[in-house]
């Protein structure tokens, strides 16, 4: 539970998630853990050459079984994807059903693969008693040509070419598509599905809704027993009966929907049936292993093809076919809505009245969920894209499979694969055997785990379900993922890629957010993980420091397109490429298990051995960022420019540097760490180790720790790879608002390149970097990421957080200008709130009503149907803000999330100059003052006896796709018990305590120049 005022409440989200994590209930079996694109991943790609994008298309997807998944729209599964409910749409217009989202492959966008679509993940809980999310559905034929031919046409310095491009959302015909699912009171197995589409064009439209029910294809491959092959079948009128021998018996109970013709008639569903099975003789000219296959739905329903379906009413996937046309279809302005139950109780009636309460129950224990996440005071549109980033956080879990023995070596019953494919990638990858829920980067573009994206997934994961955030840690360290020789696996296309190690960072701020948070110290979580993370990282040490000199190679770490060459094969110039990232990548490794070693030695003294390696391993990277050849001290810091730069080194005294001012020369920032002193005085072997060390190798110690002689605020030791000194010249750049400080964050790349591109001519070919602030010009590393100037929240979350430990130690007096040249002067806590503010300024809406991620659009920034809805993109334009590369990575996007928890309360909006100090006190007397809310509730829910025509006209009822409403209490159907409703009062009056004390506290903070808590970085005693 999350703790105010000392005082535990649980809210009713809370106790599912209790009873999850103590195995009395199992709420989180069922969820959102359906892909929305299995097609063209490296799991189905079986091809000789590793065309993943070519070998399994989307035009494939409708008509082939998938081997290792399956994908859907707003679709739902158990935790092992064997039994999946998800939805098609037809509007009467598409050549075939709209049962997967559509995007471009890599070879087909002129920046690589692309989503093409419009859909919003507005709503959901960690245990997924309530999940929300909207589809936009164009009523017009959906333009799949003009978008492949116009994306063809354009180039890498064109942008784009989306689908609020086309024109196909002019006129608002389209449907508003709202997808609800929900659990019920007390048991997880029984699931509620709510389909509401709203017409939003002018005329009357037909539209059909066919909810799937189907399991995946288990039985093809040779590896299951015959008797073992589920079934689904029709039991009675509107009911199926689904049959699995792991998941046992359970029902499909359908609701006729309200009719929206002249009639007035109910629209009944019809059933039907086929099996999820290939369709041979369509893709390859091959006779059919059985009479209905996978893409009988499309046949039947789009082609009238009568024989495509099952006429027994039995087989592997059935639907359910609502359609909405009578006298034209639904009329403008109203909605047709569809209801049925996936239970294991034989029912056959479905109170709708009932459901319905179901539903708004759920849905209102989400807003108190997400209300007491964040209760301090911020602006409601702050407020909204907070609890949508947690949302798509949750539909990005998502079901993974890969065993790589069944995956290289193919299946009994099907071909053997091509001999030469096992070369082609992760042919040293063979103890994988994954079968898990994972977090993934985006839900349709990155539907598969890296490494990286993980770790910074679990901070915003943390805040609302720990447990979930730790299991993911834990199983990159495991022994069926993490390799025998201690790497971390990257991504599919690449398992051996070499991501920068942030798990040790991601499981000590998972451990401490918990901890704050609800109260909880899992110090079996912390040891375990860090007793793997050993073993990754002597795997560092011994593979990516060759020669033993601490300064580390470490390939492309995550950043792409960064360098002027592919620092993931060899050097055009030869000799090696010494890396200033990787170098301070791996000292913020060392801190961040100095700093679990630390905080285990409070319980168990063994570890102050081990905290005292990290500690002298710390001091030797770090003087390694200075390290000598020969006679002649050659550096990666280069003193004139005031910046670190990689270098080619040839061996002895002949290295050169590579003088671009990019993110890779800001990572030493990351290596910063306090020690304080009460823990160290708790510590006496590591306090002597440290003693010693100062005392006999005084030279590593008075360049590597700030002030070691005289303390910094509060008595504290700094370890840090940059000296005051530097750290101020760094800072000069970075806050420099013509070199990497935007109007929405810190580039990553210094806008200086754009007039001063860098080159290097190598054996008659011309290698350049310049500033590129939108999308990438080049095809490098497959041309769908840029890090020659786009602002990416992961890194700058980092750099945040390495400016609150700077100011730790160096407290308020140290002051910069900020920005630089403006004459404005406030110290390192300000700074980091500065750009959290900044960053923050990407999604809010400013005072002209716009959002910078929408690039100007007037139907994003302005229609009362998309200004509420969030994207959360891959990364932003360096200059403008717009949102650029995937539109749902929710992953380490969701880290605005934590930002605006933490400083949501003070951010300006958007173009509004900043506050001084000062001017921040009537602001907090005034909300201090304020009588605190409770959570905002949502309008009235849909009853069965109204017909779709009279919910549209209906005063009380939302017919918004986000569901904003204004409060009314009389709305809420919780039917809190007295007793319970006493405990909430009483709750409610400590977090009201509780955020009286932290307006308090920021008040205070502000009078006095005080920012942060040591607390919340580092281990204290």
């Amino acid at each position: 539970m999350v703790v105010f005022d000392g005082h535990e409440y649980l809210t009713e989200e809370e106790k599912r998630l209790k009873q999850d994590r103590d195995r009395v209930k199992y709420w989180k079996k069922w969820g959102p853990y359906v892909a929305e694109r299995q097609w063209a991943t490296v799991r189905e790609d079986y091809s000789a050459d590793g065309d993943a994008w070519g070998h399994f298309t989307h035009e494939h997807a409708r008509s082939r079984a998938f081997r290792w998944g399956e994908d859907g729209i707003g679709g739902v599964s158990d935790t092992h994807g064997l039994q999946n409910i998800a939805f098609a749409f037809w509007n009467e217009e598409d050549p075939f059903l709209k049962e997967r989202l559509f995007g471009l492959s890599n070879p087909e966008g002129n920046h690589g693969e692309s989503i093409k679509e419009a859909h919003f993940h507005l709503d959901n809980t960690p245990t997924h008693s309530y999940m929300k999310m909207l589809y936009k559905y164009p009523q017009r034929s959906f333009p799949y040509e003009d978008l492949r031919r116009e994306n063809a046409r354009r180039g890498k310095q064109d942008k784009e070419y989306q689908i609020i491009d086309t024109g196909i959302f002019d006129e608002d015909r389209y449907w508003d598509i709202v997808i609800e699912t929900a659990k019920d009171d007390n048991d997880p197995d029984e699931l509620l599905f709510r389909v509401t589409a709203w017409n939003r064009g002018p005329e009357p439209a037909p539209i059909h809704i066919i909810p799937h029910v189907w399991f995946r294809n288990t039985w093809a491959w040779g590896r299951e027993a015959v008797d073992k092959k589920p079934s689904i079948k029709a039991h009675a009128e509107n009911l199926a009966k689904s049959t699995h021998h792991k998941l046992g018996d359970r029902y499909v109970l359908l609701s006729p929907s309200p009719g929206t013709g002249i009639s007035g008639e109910d629209v009944q569903p019809e059933l039907i049936f086929t099996d999820n099975d290939t369709n041979y003789d369509l893709l390859y000219g091959q006779e059919n292993k059985v009479p209905h296959v996978k893409d009988a739905f499309h046949r039947y329903i789009v082609g009238g093809e009568k024989k495509a379906v099952n006429p027994a009413k039995t087989g592997t996937k059935c639907a359910a076919w609502f359609e909405f046309n009578e006298s034209g279809g639904v009329n403008p302005g109203e909605c047709a809505v569809v209801r049925f139950r996936v239970s294991k109780k034989e029912e056959t009636y479905l109170d709708e009245e009932v459901f319905d309460d179901i539903i708004e129950r759920r849905r209102e224990e989400a807003d108190d969920f997400y209300y007491r996440i964040s209760p301090l005071p911020m602006t409601d549109d702050l407020r909204n894209i907070q609890r949508q980033a947690f949302a798509g956080m949750m539909w990005t879990k998502q079901y993974y499979q890969f065993i790589w023995d069944q995956w290289a070596n193919g299946d009994p019953a099907q071909p053997s694969p091509p001999p030469d494919r096992k070369a082609i990638r992760n042919s040293q990858w063979k103890h994988l055997h994954i079968d898990d829920i994972l977090s993934m980067p985006d839900s349709w573009e990155y539907p598969f785990f890296a490494a990286w994206d993980s770790a910074f997934h679990c901070i915003p994961l943390a805040m609302i379900d720990p447990d979930f955030a730790k299991k993911q840690i834990d199983l990159f360290t495991r022994e069926w993922y993490c390799h025998p020789n201690g790497q971390l696996p990257a991504y599919e296309w690449n398992f051996g890629d070499v991501n920068p190690p942030v798990h040790a960072w991601a499981t000590f701020r998972v451990f401490k957010i918990e901890r704050k948070m609800y109260g909880r110290q899992d110090l079996d979580f912390l040891e375990r993980v860090f007793q793997k993370l050993l073993l990754n990282f002597t795997w560092w040490v011994n593979r990516k420091d060759m020669d033993g000199k601490n300064v580390f190679e470490g390939g492309f770490l995550g950043l792409d397109n960064i360098g002027l060459f592919n620092r993931s094969e060899p050097l055009p110039t030869g000799g090696v490429l010494e890396q200033a990232d990787s170098t301070g990548w791996m000292a913020f490794y060392c801190l961040c298990m100095l700093n679990i070693a630390l905080e285990l030695a409070k319980h168990r003294r063994i570890y102050e051995d081990i905290a005292s390696k990290f500690f002298e391993h710390f001091i030797f990277i770090s003087d390694a960022m200075t390290f000598k050849a020969g006679q002649e001290e050659q550096s990666l810091w280069n003193d004139e420019d005031g910046f670190y730069y990689d270098a080619i080194s040839w061996g002895g005294p002949w290295i050169q540097q590579l003088p671009v001012r990019s993110l890779v020369g800001l990572i030493p920032l990351y290596a910063t760490l306090t020690l304080e002193p009460e823990l160290i005085n708790k510590l006496p072997s590591f306090k002597k180790r440290v003693d010693w060390f100062m005392e006999n190798r005084c030279d590593l110690a008075e360049r590597n720790m700030a002030s070691i002689r005289k303390r910094g605020k509060g008595n504290r030791i700094l370890l840090s790879m940059v000296s005051k000194d530097r750290l101020e010249k760094i800072l000069k750049r970075m806050l420099d608002e013509d070199e990497f400080f935007s109007d929405h964050g810190i580039r990553s790349l210094s806008k200086y390149h754009k007039d001063h591109p860098y080159s290097m001519d190598v054996n008659g070919q011309k290698f350049t970097v310049g500033y590129v602030p939108g999308d990438s010009d080049s095809g490098l590393f497959g041309g769908n990421s840029n890090w020659r100037g786009p602002i990416w929240l992961c890194v700058n979350f980092l750099l945040v957080e390495s400016l609150q430990r700077f100011y730790l130690f160096y407290g308020p007096k140290f002051q910069v200008e900020c920005p630089t040249g403006s004459g404005d002067y406030m110290h390192l806590g300000h700074v980091s709130e500065e750009i959290q503010h900044r960053l923050q300024h990407l999604f809010a809406r400013g005072d002209d009503g716009r959002r910078s991620i929408n690039d100007g659009n007037d139907m994003l920034d302005f229609d009362p149907h998309w200004k509420d809805n969030m994207w959360f993109h891959e990364f932003f334009d360096g200059d403008s803000g717009r949102g650029l590369g995937a539109t749902h990575q929710c992953g380490w996007t969701g880290l605005i999330a934590r930002m605006i928890h933490d400083t949501g309360v003070s951010c300006r909006l958007p173009q509004t100059p900043r506050t001084p100090s000062v001017g921040m006190a009537h602001y907090f007397d005034d909300i201090f003052h304020r009588t605190v809310g409770s959570p905002k509730m949502q309008k009235p829910r849909m009853r069965r006896s109204s017909t779709a025509r009279s919910i549209g006209a209906r005063s009380d009822f939302d017919n918004s796709s986000n569901g904003d409403g204004d409060d009314d209490d009389k709305n809420s159907v919780s039917g809190l018990d007295p007793d319970r409703e006493h405990e909430r009062r009483e709750a409610d009056a400590h977090m009201h305590q509780y955020i009286s004390d932290q307006l308090e506290r920021v008040k205070a903070d502000e009078e006095n120049d005080v920012y942060g808590e040591a607390d919340e970085y580092e281990a204290t005693a």
